[in-house]
């Protein structure tokens, strides 16, 4: 395991520990509700990007980001990228504390539900890594390194999405998500 690799998963284990309240939004660890908990989808009246199918749900923006972005590493696609997008705030949609600016009960902030410390060490060893974590791009970006940083560049998919959130249930809907996603391009 690389000394950054280390690095950034034992930045988000203590950042873990700041999840105690019970979730009603999203991102308490590197991103995500709280450990344990199942947040509440609370899109408010977004429509979905174009009609038909669950990729048509994901903004065009947001599509060409995932796609763009799936390249940090090989095993990482860009399908992944978009089920943890979805997840978290619903592409950004959603209009909980945290998405747009400011930081939800857990400090996390930005589309992609990063705890500023975790995304300052995504960037802190992706320095091409822009410095706004409420720009979609700057987020999805980090989202990529982070996953790929997480196991996933060594193909442990489970560890990776489990670091960006330790939840059994958030691992099993990011990878439900995904594999729609994936299944319907």
């Amino acid at each position: 395991m690389s000394r950054r690799r280390t690095g950034l998963i034992m930045a988000c284990a203590a950042v873990a520990i700041v999840a105690a309240k019970p979730a009603e939004d999203t991102g308490a660890t590197g991103g995500g509700a709280a450990p344990g908990s199942e947040p509440t989808d609370k899109t408010a009246g977004h429509a979905p990007a174009v009609s038909g199918g669950p990729v048509a749900d994901i903004p065009p923006r947001y599509l060409a980001l995932y796609r763009k972005y799936a390249s940090v590493c090989g095993p990482l696609h860009w399908s992944l990228l978009a089920g943890v997008g979805k997840v978290e705030t619903n592409h950004g949609r959603t209009d909980l504390p945290g998405v747009h600016s400011g930081a939800n009960y857990a400090g996390a902030a930005g589309p992609m539900q990063f705890l500023p410390a975790t995304f300052d060490g995504v960037r802190q060893a992706h320095p091409d890594i822009g410095p706004d974590q409420y720009n979609p791009a700057t987020a999805v970006h980090a989202a990529a390194h982070y996953l790929c940083d997480s196991g996933l560049a060594d193909g442990d998919i489970y560890d990776a999405i489990f670091t960006y959130n330790r939840a059994d249930w958030y691992v099993a809907k990011v990878r439900a998500q995904a594999a729609d996603y994936r299944a319907a391009a």
